[in-house]
C-alpha cells in the first residue's frame, strides 16, 4: 500500500471522481451548513468506490472511514439499519477485505486478483445474506426503525456485497448497484422531512454510476487476467 492511488487514474476515471465530488460538494451547499457532515461523508464515499472499482487496496481504506462517518450521519435521523449495516458489517468487512486484497494482488501489481463465482459461493452469499437480513429484521423492528422495509432490504444487498467484496467477484458491484437504488429511496424519504439530508441523496446516486463502471472494469480486469 506504498504507491500513490491517485496516479493510477485514467482520464475517464478522474472526469467520474471530480463528478462525483462536483455534485456530491454542490448537494451540501444546497442543504447549508447542517448537511457539512453528510456532504464530507458523501466524497469520502466516492472517493472510495473510485478505488474499489479499480481493484485498489485503498478503496478498502476509504471505505473503512466512510462507514464510520455515515453511520454518524444515519444515527442522526435514527436510521438504524444504516447505522447497524455499516457500523457493524460493512466497516468490519472492509477491513477483512483490505486483508484479503493484500494476500491476493494480481502478480505483485497495485490491482486484485479477480476470483471467479461458482455455484457455492453463489449459494454462500445467498445463505448469509439471508440469515443476517431476516436476524436484523426483528432487531431493527424493535428499535422502531424508520421506513423497517426499506432498510431491511438494504441489509441484504449490503450483506451480499460485502461478502462478494471479501471472494473477490465482480458482481459485488451488481449487489452495491442495488443497494443504491434502496438508498436513494431511503435518503429521499428523508430529505422530505429536512433538505440537510439531500447530499445523501446525491451520494447514492453519484455511488450507482460508480459501482456501474466498478462492475464493468472488474469484468474487464478478469479478461486482462486471464489472458495473461
Amino acid at each position: 500500500m506504498k504507491h500513490n492511488p491517485f496516479k493510477n487514474l485514467t482520464k475517464n476515471e478522474w472526469i467520474l471522481y471530480i463528478l462525483s465530488l462536483v455534485i456530491t460538494g454542490v448537494s451540501g451547499f444546497i442543504a447549508g451548513g447542517a448537511g457539512l457532515l453528510s456532504t464530507f461523508s458523501s466524497m469520502l464515499g466516492v472517493t472510495a468506490l473510485i478505488f474499489v472499482a479499480k481493484g485498489d487496496v485503498y478503496g478498502q481504506l476509504f471505505s473503512i472511514f466512510f462507514g464510520l462517518l455515515y453511520g454518524i450521519v444515519s444515527f442522526k435521523f435514527r436510521y438504524y439499519g444504516e447505522v447497524i449495516t455499516y457500523v457493524g458489517m460493512t466497516v468490519p468487512s472492509a477491513f477483512v477485505t483490505l486483508i484479503s486484497w493484500l494476500k491476493h494482488p494480481y502478480k505483485d501489481s497495485d490491482e486484485v486478483e479477480v476470483s471467479h463465482l461458482t455455484v457455492k459461493k453463489g449459494i454462500g452469499v445467498l445463505l448469509i445474506s439471508s440469515a443476517v437480513t431476516v436476524a436484523f429484521y426483528f432487531i431493527l423492528g424493535a428499535l422502531d426503525t424508520p421506513n423497517l422495509i426499506v432498510s431491511t432490504v438494504s441489509i441484504f444487498t449490503s450483506c451480499a456485497a460485502s461478502v462478494l467484496l471479501i471472494m473477490r467477484l465482480p458482481h459485488y458491484a451488481l449487489a452495491y448497484s442495488a443497494n443504491d437504488i434502496v438508498l436513494i429511496i431511503l435518503w429521499v424519504l428523508a430529505s422530505i422531512k429536512s433538505i440537510e439530508y439531500l447530499p445523501m441523496v446525491l451520494c447514492f446516486t453519484m455511488f450507482l454510476a460508480n459501482d456501474l463502471y466498478g462492475f464493468f472494469n472488474w469484468r474487464k480486469m478478469k479478461r486482462n487476467q486471464a489472458a495473461d
